[in-house]
């Protein structure tokens, strides 16, 4: 797995606009939309905000992993946003969230999914990855710093 995989410039927002939780997951999915990775923006909406009813994706450190399934992919697909200012997204750690990775999945295809959110969660236990992706000035610098992470840490 690696996050340039499905990340890429179309779908990396360095300035989130949005200050509530539902409002960056609105956010991101719009972005989704628009790079056309996803061909039904309520359906995603739909599965992510349903997903995170039934418990919070803020999963401490600054990092939240929005995600739910969907008929509106037929592969996974995500997209990365940092908000500089930090939202309550109820994480895990009670702190503000800054960086947030939404990922979709199609409904009958789990390995990618969880591969995903496994990597993700690896990639950022690195306070140093964290801090320099929050404080990024541009999304080519973002891709940057993922893909020397990843060479980093290849397993």
């Amino acid at each position: 797995m690696n996050l340039l995989d499905i990340l890429d410039e179309q779908v990396v927002l360095i300035d989130l606009q949005a200050s509530d939780k539902q409002g960056v997951i609105e956010e991101l999915a719009a972005a989704l939309k628009t790079s056309g990775k996803i061909s039904d923006l309520d359906g995603v909406l739909h599965a992510v905000l349903e997903r995170e009813k039934i418990m919070s994706t803020g999963i401490g450190k600054g990092v939240a992993i929005p995600h739910g399934k969907s008929d509106a992919v037929t592969e996974l697909a995500g997209v990365l946003g940092v908000k500089k200012e930090g939202i309550d997204f109820s994480a895990l750690d009670e702190q503000p969230v800054f960086l947030f990775f939404l990922l979709v999945s199609p409904p009958d295809v789990s390995g990618p999914h969880i591969r995903a959110l496994a990597h993700i969660s690896r990639l950022l236990r690195h306070d140093s990855l964290r801090k320099t992706l929050i404080n990024a000035e541009s999304v080519e610098e973002v891709l940057r710093l993922i893909t020397e992470e990843e060479q980093r840490n290849i397993t």
